[in-house]
């Protein structure tokens, strides 16, 4: 009999034939509304990463939520533990950044001017990070984009060099990321040609990103602190060190992509880490569960941002900005976010129980005598199937059975926790409870009983 990750294959396919057959027996309503959704929507879903394409099974359709909980159409309630993609690591519904909301809306939210609470979050995020000037965005996505274009300005170069499976969003140049280390398309309906404005170098590897900026054709290296698109990848000692000694050898502008990792504290990783970005990027739960994104600037680099022209002197304007950017419903979200639910004592409480998730995890596993590792990141934890933590995409992607995660992410589905997309991972946002972290564990550990029964 076959085994992959220590589990036998059989068992694998058994179990999820009866997980997912449960699931549809549980959700008649919620597979129903997707069903007849088809007319009018591919895959029956508002945006891909809803369908089972993506998730790995059927979603469900929410009726309601509040706090670390969801409920859908068959009333059957989740404990939320992807946060949304960390979009909702406020949780999901803040008292607060309600209020906050409906306030706002009430006197109106779109001029395209400013509105006070700009520069309230500006000056909350230059608190927080080393960063004296911030712009926004709608998303992550745009704020990486804009990001680029600043550091091509700022250095009259045009290439960007980022790190193999680094998600910095769904623009055509950042996906180049998920082409495996070689620069190719590695998405259907992307323009012929964009990877080759783009350099690719493993996480971790420092001879080889010494030898990429040495080239010195890069504007920016754009990575997260530590990878998070494929489960927890964590930085080497040293890495970062390397990382920021290089760039600045080579003139080449430092980014450095907080999305995920800024639910790690105020400040995120950056400030946890002492690091030293010339740009740092972010949003999701800076936004309250409302769109933003952020970036923010060093003095050296606003500078160049406000000249007007380019390092050659030639007079222009710089490519960024966007009609709804800066908006009024997402700024008092985001001010509300910040101030009253992101506190430090919040970020703390959260990180604890992110701890409490991966000793539970890690008991469970060492039970059940499986060769898996843990990865812990403050609040978010989870499962490789591999005897050895990754230490790049590349490993990341050998240690991982998409059809025993989509096993997983059914399983625990049918045992009242949403795990959303593969890849995520279970984060403790600040609505958690201790009791909501024991919810996990003991599905998770049902779960790994029925796998090796």
């Amino acid at each position: 009999m076959s085994e992959f990750f220590g589990v036998e294959t059989e068992r694998v396919a058994e179990m999820r034939r009866d997980e997912e057959a449960r699931f549809e027996r549980e959700h008649p309503k919620c597979l129903s509304w997707q069903k007849s959704a088809r007319r009018c929507m591919p895959h029956g879903v508002p945006m891909e990463w809803m369908s089972a394409y993506v998730l790995g099974h059927a979603p469900v359709v929410v009726r309601e939520g509040s706090g670390a909980w969801f409920e859908c159409l068959d009333v059957v309630r989740f404990l939320e533990t992807a946060d949304g993609d960390m979009s909702t690591f406020c949780g999901l519904n803040p008292e607060p950044v309600v209020r906050a909301v409906c306030d706002r809306a009430a006197r109106g939210w779109q001029f395209l001017l400013p509105v006070p609470e700009a520069r309230e979050v500006a000056e909350e995020l230059a608190r927080r990070w080393p960063h004296p000037y911030w712009q926004f965005t709608l998303s992550a996505t745009q704020a990486n984009v804009e990001a680029i274009r600043v550091a091509r300005h700022f250095t009259g170069r045009s290439k960007f060099l980022t790190m193999v499976g680094n998600y910095a969003g769904h623009s055509e140049e950042l996906l180049v990321s998920y082409s495996g280390g070689t620069l190719r398309l590695p998405y259907l309906g992307l323009s012929e040609g964009v990877e080759r404005g783009v350099g690719l170098v493993q996480f971790n590897d420092v001879k080889g990103l010494e030898a990429a900026l040495a080239t010195r054709e890069y504007a920016c290296f754009l990575a997260e602190p530590a990878l998070t698109g494929v489960g927890v990848v964590m930085p080497e000692p040293g890495w970062h060190d390397a990382l920021r000694r290089l760039t600045r050898e080579t003139g080449t502008v430092l980014v450095l992509d907080e999305t995920h990792t800024c639910i790690s504290g105020p400040g995120g990783v950056v400030r946890r880490w002492g690091l030293e970005p010339d740009i740092v990027t972010c949003g999701k739960s800076l936004g309250g569960g409302l769109p933003l994104g952020a970036y923010g600037m060093t003095e050296e680099v606003a500078e160049a941002f406000e000249s007007g022209h380019d390092h050659t002197g030639t007079v222009g304007e710089l490519a960024t900005g966007g009609t709804l950017f800066g908006n009024g419903l997402s700024l008092a979200a985001s001010l509300a976010a910040l101030t009253q639910v992101l506190t430090d004592d919040a970020y703390e409480r959260a990180a604890a129980l992110g701890s409490r998730l991966a000793d539970g995890l890690e008991a469970t596993i060492a039970r059940a005598g499986l060769p898996w590792k843990t990865h812990r990141l403050y609040p978010r934890s989870g499962v490789s199937f591999s005897p050895q933590l990754p230490r790049d995409a590349a490993e990341a992607d050998a240690s991982e059975g998409p059809e025993l995660r989509s096993l997983l992410h059914v399983a625990l589905a049918n045992r009242g926790v949403w795990e959303g997309t593969q890849g995520t991972g279970p984060t403790a946002s600040v609505a958690f409870t201790e009791s909501d972290v024991d919810h996990y564990v003991a599905a998770f550990g049902e779960f790994i009983d029925e796998l090796v029964a």
